[in-house]
Order: structure tokens, then sequence, then C-alpha cells
């Protein structure tokens, strides 16, 4: 798939507009989702993956005992797969969904946050939605073309799969779809968050992209420019504060801006 390395903040900013200006609309509207990882060496595996195993077969599990320990605290959310879904992964669940936002400076955010990871290059996976929701089987195109949508919501998705088995047998060959979670909370909010999903437990998001490069760009962020990015996602109040409200986003915000970089020893502050 298309790799570029930027070398400054303004290369950063044109690579990750580049594509906004949509001429039928004359607007700058993006259709791209992005995902930021503070390696660039990281992969798509999602967290049903990271459990090793038999993971594939511990999905249902998974999502049938977090339904049945979760439901006393939401019992106003409507019973469906997709909203138990989002739930799910909004609190952690290992799922086959990703996380994705609409926002690319949310995106960096996540590049640049560990400062543990501050001295390693970090990257953001850009994805065309549209161009993903192109190869979609029938049924699922149907469903947005109804809808004039780009993206899915949970409704929408409980109309045309109402269950995992029957979204993966809507096709033979491997697809991905985003949608947009319920506002469960500010977080999901203030993160303009989307998820992706494969059609597949077991099917990999990156190498199914490895297979259209045409809809994918990865852009490496080196690490001699994270500090730089931190900084000014600071200025433009993208921060923990915003995205994780509450006094833990808060915590973690100050704790991370008041570390000093690693060849600053003199102790000053602001």
């Amino acid at each position: 798939m298309n790799e570029v390395r930027v070398s400054s903040w303004h290369e950063l900013n044109e690579q990750l507009y580049r594509h906004s200006w949509q001429e039928q609309l004359r607007r700058f509207r993006s259709r791209f989702a992005f995902r930021g990882q503070p390696d660039a060496f990281s992969d798509l595996r999602t967290g049903l993956m990271r459990l090793g195993g038999a993971y594939a077969c511990n999905e249902g599990h998974l999502l049938r005992n977090f339904r049945k320990y979760a439901l006393r605290s939401l019992v106003s959310w409507p019973d469906s797969l997709w909203n138990w879904l989002a739930v799910a992964q909004h609190h952690g669940l290992p799922t086959r969904l990703l996380d994705w936002t609409y926002s690319p400076y949310v995106a960096l955010h996540f590049v640049t946050a560990n400062l543990a990871r501050a001295g390693e290059d970090g990257v953001v996976w850009c994805v065309d939605y549209v161009g993903a929701h192109e190869r979609l089987p029938a049924a699922l195109k149907d469903a947005l073309r109804e809808e004039g949508a780009d993206v899915f919501t949970v409704e929408m998705l409980d109309r045309a799969a109402p269950s995992l088995q029957e979204l993966d047998a809507l096709a033979d060959q491997e697809f991905a779809l985003f949608f947009e979670p319920p506002a469960l909370d500010e977080r999901i909010v203030n993160q303009f968050a989307l998820f992706s999903v494969m059609s597949s437990p077991c099917a990999r998001l990156d190498a199914w992209l490895e297979r259209h490069p045409e809809i994918c760009q990865r852009i490496v962020v080196p690490a001699a420019l994270k500090w730089e990015v931190r900084d000014k996602l600071d200025q433009a109040n993208v921060t923990e504060r915003v995205l994780f409200p509450g006094l833990d986003g808060l915590s973690q915000w100050l704790a991370r801006y008041y570390s000093p970089r690693p060849e600053q020893e003199d102790g000053r502050s602001t």
C-alpha cells in the first residue's frame, strides 16, 4: 500500500488533507477514516485476535457473557447485536472491531500521546471508507444507497445483517465496512469515532488493504517530529482532557503536559 514519510508539520497536514476536496460538493469534505498508532511497525490486528488461542471460537462467548453481566447498566439501550458490539468495544472487550476517527488530529493524538514511545516513529492509517464500501456485497451496498449514506449506523446494520453469522454469510470473499457507533458518551462524540469491522473474525484489515492499496495510505510520523506535533495538538486543544472527559482524562493530560523532554533537565514549567 502507499506509504509516505513526512518531515515537517506542514507536510503532515498536506498529506492528511490531501484528498479532502470534493468537486461535486465544492467543499473540503474528506471521505477518509484515520487511525493513529505510536509505533509505525504496528499492525491492524483486532483485540479479539490479540487474545490468541481459539479466539474466533470465543467471539460469541465473549459477547454473550458481556451482554449477560452488563445488562443492568444498559437496560435503556436497544437489544441489538451492533449496539452491544459498539458498547463492548468502547469499554475494552476484545472484539473484531477496530477504532477509527473522522478527525486526523484525533488520530495524531494517539500517535503522540504515549511519551514512553516518543523515540519511535508513529503512523497514521488513512482509509477511504467510500472506496471500501464500493467493494461490499450487494445487500450492504443497497442499504447504503437507500439511506444516501457513506457509512453505516447500527440501525442500518441491524436491518442488513442482524447477526455476525449473517454478516459473514453475505459474501464468499472477505470485505470491510465502517460504521458510526451510537453516542454512548462524550468520549465517543469528542473523538469523532467510527469503527471498522471485517466479515470474518479471522480476517485482517491490513491484509485486506494490501489487496486494495488504492484506498489506503500510511503516513509515517518520524520520532524527530513527534514533539512538535504533540505541542501543536496541545495548543489546538486536542488533548486527553477533551478526548477522555472526566478527572481521569484531566489527570492524564496534566501528567503528560508537564513531563519534560528527555534532554530537558532544568525543571522549567509553563
